[in-house]
């Protein structure tokens, strides 16, 4: 039997690359350019099909926007001399879930997010997973039943 689906959030400055641009590249984008050594041991870690939370992290914005699958695992990137996944697009979340009502929402919850807000690739329990969708209303494409259309009663 293969390991259970594992959860990360990625976090990317918008003006880097957005939800926007991770939409118009087709869906699928190398996941690249991570230096922090804690953040790479956890790309190391994905494995295909793991769920992302897509995080826009700055000063303007920050907010879970969005969901994307790991479909190729770590693999040796000659242009930086580090690493990348490969992740593609799954859905936009119904509306982004802002870092502050996270933070009310799941006070006293163990979330990487919250202990190490610098960090831009952590890990996200299956719980902490499953909260962040209902808070932002599902996203499209999931398979799991918590999807906006079928949280909207449609």
């Amino acid at each position: 039997m293969g390991k259970a689906k594992r959860y990360w959030l990625l976090k990317t400055e918008p003006g880097e690359w957005s939800w926007e641009d991770q939409e118009a590249n087709e869906g699928v984008s190398k996941w690249d350019g991570v230096k922090n050594k804690q953040a790479q041991k956890n790309m190391k870690s994905m494995r295909i099909g793991d769920l992302c939370f897509f995080y826009h992290s700055g000063t303007k914005a920050r907010r879970v926007v969005g969901v994307v699958c790991v479909e190729r695992q770590w693999y040796e990137d000659d242009s930086d001399g580090g690493g990348a996944v490969d992740v593609k697009k799954v859905g936009e979340m119904g509306r982004p879930v802002d870092l502050a009502e996270m933070k009310r929402e799941l006070k006293g919850v163990e979330f990487g997010l919250f202990r190490q807000p610098r960090l831009s690739v952590v890990p996200v329990e299956e719980d902490v997973w499953r909260k962040v969708c209902e808070m932002g209303g599902g996203y499209d494409g999931d398979n799991d039943g918590q999807s906006v259309s079928m949280l909207n009663g449609d």
